[in-house]
C-alpha cells in the first residue's frame, strides 16, 4: 500500500500557520509540488521562504479567498508554476464565538463565507481544471483529482458559544458529501477531516490565555492528549493518495476518541 503523492501538485489554503502549514510542510517533504495560500502575507512569505530552501517546489499565493477573483488568480498562479493541479486541501477556516441566545448575523455571514462558500467556490473551479487536464491527457487514471476539506467535531458536539461555527462545520460536511456524489463520475474524490483538539494556531492562542483548559481537553479525550498538527497532515496525505482510491464523501474523524464519550459521569438508562 502506497501513500505516495510524489510529483503531484497541491493547493493548500490556510497555509501560513497551524494545521494548513503542517500539511504544506508534510506534502513538500513527501515530494509534492505545493502552492501555499493564505491572507497573511508576511507570515506566508516567511514560512514559504523557509520551506522552499529545502523544497524548491514550494510556492506561495497571498490573497483573500473569500473573493471570487482571488480564487481564479490562485488557480492561475498554480497552473503557471506547475502546469496542473491534482490535490486541493481546503484548510483555511475561521472560528468566532457566537452566543446561542443572541446569534449575530454578521458572525454567521463571516463564517459561512470563510468556512463554506470560499471552499465551495475554490473546489468548483479546481475540479473544472482537474477534469480539463484529464481530458487533455493520454494517461488513464481512476482518480482525476482529490479534494480534502478541514472540518471539526463541532458539527456534532456543539457548544453554546460556538453556534455559528458549529453550523458552518455541519454545512461543510454536507457540502463534502454532495460534491463527492456530483464529482464521482468525473473521477474526483472529496472527503473531509473532522478534527478534535489539535495544536492549531487558534488553539495554541487559546491555551496561552487559558492554560487550565489543556487539562480539561485531555481528560475529555480517551487517548489523553491533544493531537499534533502533523497527525492531521498524515490523514490528508492518505486521503490524497491512491491508497484511498475507493473512499469519497466521508468525514474522517481525528479526535482521539473524544466524540465517543458520554459527557455525563453517570450512565444514561
Amino acid at each position: 500500500m502506497s501513500f505516495s503523492i510524489q510529483g503531484k501538485t497541491a493547493i493548500i489554503t490556510g497555509a501560513a500557520n497551524g494545521i494548513g502549514l503542517a500539511i504544506a510542510k508534510h506534502f513538500a517533504q513527501n515530494g509534492a509540488n505545493v502552492m501555499m495560500a493564505d491572507i497573511d502575507e508576511e507570515k506566508l512569505e516567511n514560512e514559504t521562504n523557509l520551506l522552499s530552501k529545502e523544497f524548491p517546489q514550494t510556492k506561495s499565493f497571498t490573497g483573500d479567498l473569500r473573493q471570487r477573483l482571488c480564487l481564479a488568480n490562485l488557480l492561475s498562479a498554480t497552473i503557471d508554476e506547475f502546469e496542473r493541479v491534482d490535490m486541493l486541501i481546503n484548510a483555511s477556516r475561521q472560528i468566532m464565538p457566537s452566543n446561542s441566545l443572541d446569534p449575530k448575523e454578521d458572525c454567521f455571514e463571516a463564517l459561512f463565507k470563510q468556512n463554506v462558500l470560499s471552499n465551495l467556490r475554490l473546489s468548483q473551479i479546481v475540479a473544472k481544471r482537474m477534469i480539463q487536464q484529464t481530458e487533455e491527457s493520454d494517461e488513464v487514471n481512476e482518480t482525476t483529482g482529490t479534494i480534502v476539506n478541514l472540518s471539526s467535531i463541532a458539527s456534532e458536539r456543539t457548544h453554546p458559544d460556538l453556534l455559528a461555527y458549529s453550523v458552518s462545520c455541519a454545512a461543510l460536511n454536507q457540502m463534502t458529501r454532495s460534491l463527492a456524489v456530483s464529482f464521482a463520475k468525473e473521477g474526483i474524490r472529496v472527503n473531509a477531516i473532522a478534527i478534535g483538539s489539535v495544536h492549531s494556531a487558534s488553539l495554541t492562542e487559546v491555551l496561552s490565555e487559558n492554560p487550565e483548559l489543556q487539562d480539561s481537553m485531555e481528560k475529555a479525550t480517551p487517548m489523553g492528549r491533544i493531537a499534533e498538527a502533523k497527525e492531521v497532515a498524515e490523514v490528508a496525505q492518505f486521503l490524497s493518495s491512491d491508497s484511498s482510491g475507493f473512499i469519497t464523501g466521508q468525514i474522517i474523524t481525528v479526535d482521539g476518541g473524544r466524540t465517543l464519550i458520554d459527557p455525563l459521569d453517570t450512565p444514561i438508562h
